[in-house]
């Protein structure tokens, strides 16, 4: 396929329509499959031969470039990126081969998730202040939120942008439900705890204090507002966790993501059944569930190794 760099540029925008409406991929995915393919056509439009076939020599070539600059994962992404483009490109008709198949990924050392002791857990989740809002309501309300966020991110284990998307209807106080819509548009119900059950209802009693002051706007629909009314997004939700990770468990490198790997670490540790945990976490396979047992051994060997006599016995000269 003699593609030149513009014809490319257009199957790549038709590509990322694609994604986002027929796929339905999060908008993260799209975002970051629309990065990698730039670059590439950057790559090709800078060679000598800018008109050249698509081929896996030109795939190496770049991909061998970014081995300068990026990390094996960085690396791998781009390749299934270049995958999946590469693949709608034959299925579509527009190229007669998939250049793609002949590419060989890096190795991945996946890195163990991060996750806190029920302790610290428990000290994040209750370390809300009132922050530096003018009025007093308004103050007692931003609390009582941003405790609510915290006990579904760990209690009900929710990713940043389900909990942001997630509307008062979506919420049975009375079941202890939350109806969240994860990846891939994928509906699921999550159970949450009692504490975050009274969580909820203490924010749901105080949530109107957060109407605008000036334009009296006040989101219908959105459980989490911020202190003008609006929906808040995941970027606030990742300061407001930053910041009481920090707080309470003296962790400034704390996300949100972290509170979801501690909510499965914690459940696994409690005896739940691994097939539950991945309802609840709205996991696509069993695998990426599986990396909670590392987890839990890895924790298991700390505690041997610091409270068992025999792990603390110097060996025998």
């Amino acid at each position: 396929m003699q593609d030149s760099v513009v014809e490319l540029a257009g199957r790549k925008r038709e590509f990322v329509m694609h994604l986002a409406n027929e796929r339905r991929a999060p908008s993260n995915t799209v975002l970051a499959y629309g990065r990698d393919l730039d670059a590439l056509l950057k790559f090709i439009a800078a060679q000598p031969d800018a008109e050249r076939e698509l081929d896996v020599y030109v795939l190496r070539a770049w991909l061998g470039e970014l081995t300068r600059t990026c990390k094996p994962s960085s690396i791998a992404r781009k390749i299934a990126s270049i995958r999946a483009f590469c693949r709608w490109m034959k299925k579509n008709g527009h190229s007669r081969m998939n250049p793609a198949e002949g590419l060989a990924s890096p190795k991945v050392q996946r890195e163990l998730p991060t996750f806190l002791s029920a302790e610290d857990a428990s000290l994040v989740v209750e370390s809300p202040d009132e922050g530096t809002v003018s009025s007093r309501r308004a103050r007692e309300a931003v609390a009582l939120r941003d405790r609510a966020l915290l006990e579904l991110l760990y209690g009900a284990g929710l990713r940043v942008a389900e909990a942001a998307g997630t509307d008062l209807a979506h919420v049975s106080l009375a079941e202890r439900t939350v109806r969240v819509m994860g990846k891939g548009s994928k509906e699921r119900i999550v159970p949450i705890g009692r504490k975050a059950e009274e969580a909820l209802r203490a924010w749901f009693a105080v949530r109107e204090a957060l109407t605008h002051p000036r334009t009296h706007f006040l989101d219908p629909h959105a459980v989490f507002v911020s202190t003008r009314g609006r929906r808040m997004g995941p970027r606030a939700m990742q300061l407001l966790v930053r910041r009481y990770g920090l707080l309470g468990a003296g962790r400034a490198d704390l996300h949100p993501h972290a509170l979801r790997h501690t909510c499965a670490t914690h459940l696994l540790d409690g005896g739940a059944d691994l097939r539950a945990i991945q309802e609840i976490l709205g996991h696509a396979s069993l695998s990426t569930t599986q990396r909670y047992t590392h987890v839990s051994v890895a924790h298991l060997l700390k505690v041997y190794d610091e409270a068992h006599p025999l792990a603390k016995k110097k060996a025998v000269e």
